[in-house]
């Protein structure tokens, strides 16, 4: 109802003024209504911008403290490795020569094993055993299969005498063997003496003497057998600057062969042969090396571990 209708009906009206408060009092109570909901929906307003504002700074908050963590973790990890850098003293980590790497819970060894090539040659190379934790798998480089076909008997029995002299269950680890250079020159069971002591090394976390070089097939008592090429394992075990070498029981001196022309005459005819001289040879005095003869594998430990 408009202001005129309102003057109209008053005036014709005696009851006009008490109508007129009426419709007053209808405005100002929709007005007020108006204005207390305005007043309430910008309180609402601010109090979710307000609840915004606190959301925004708790993520600023968080993402603050997450960053602050990564710089103070990371400068840590900094600290740390400048530490063991410089001052070399790593916890799980150890290292005394190129013959032995000790990292955590895995260990690497290597020893010298001195062979005859195919032209009858004394070399010497290098062969790798690493003992880690696991189920008990033996695990050999495929990259020398033609050596590791000849050498896997001797593996298993190098593993089955180190299971005996240390007293650990070989079933709660795993053995990773390996070998430098040309590995067709090295015998098998020649080589089973040097696997065992490697193999014990590797389980007992112990550096080998590299000083020393052994020559002997392994027996499942943990005996040294015999084996051929000992004068020239022995002169390849010199040529590497070691100063002891171990052979099996009596081998310490050996039996070369010169090979003699020999001619007879029969009337006008002369007929000749080749004949092989043999000669005795103290292996030591030969080739310059100190030679020393070992029965058992625990008498070889003895020279190798300290």
């Amino acid at each position: 109802m408009g202001d005129a209708d309102n003057v109209e009906v008053l005036g014709s009206n005696p009851s006009g003024t008490t109508r007129k408060v009426f419709i007053a009092s209808q405005l100002h109570y929709k007005m007020a209504r108006k204005k207390i909901g305005n007043i309430r929906i910008g309180k609402i307003k601010r109090e979710i911008k307000k609840e915004e504002q606190k959301k925004t700074e708790g993520e600023k908050g968080r993402r603050d403290y997450l960053f602050i963590t990564a710089i103070v973790f990371l400068v840590l990890i900094l600290l740390v490795s400048l530490y063991y850098s410089v001052f070399r003293l790593p916890v799980e980590y150890k290292e005394t020569g190129p013959n032995f790497i000790s990292v955590g819970n895995a260990t690497l060894v290597s020893i010298n094993v001195p062979a005859v090539d195919a032209a009858g040659n004394g070399v010497s190379t290098t062969l790798f055993v690493e003992a880690m934790p696991g189920s008990g798998r033996v695990l050999l480089d495929i990259n020398n299969l033609l050596f590791w076909a000849d050498t896997e008997h001797s593996i298993r029995v190098a593993r089955l005498v180190a299971a005996n002299v240390t007293g650990l269950n070989v079933e709660k680890y795993d053995l990773v063997y390996y070998i430098e250079a040309n590995a067709s020159i090295i015998g098998g069971e020649s080589a089973g003496a040097a696997l065992a002591v490697a193999t014990i090394a590797a389980l007992q976390n112990k550096s080998l003497n590299q000083s020393v070089m052994i020559t002997g097939t392994i027996n499942h008592d943990g005996t040294i057998g015999p084996v051929a090429g000992i004068l020239e394992k022995a002169k390849a075990a010199k040529d590497v600057d070691a100063t002891l070498f171990l052979v099996p029981l009596l081998q310490s001196r050996d039996v070369t062969y010169e090979t003699k022309k020999h001619c007879e005459k029969f009337g006008f005819t002369e007929i000749c042969t080749i004949e092989q001289i043999p000669k005795k040879v103290n292996v030591g005095e030969q080739t310059g090396i100190m030679v020393r003869e070992v029965e058992t594998i625990q008498e070889v430990l003895d020279y190798f571990i300290h």
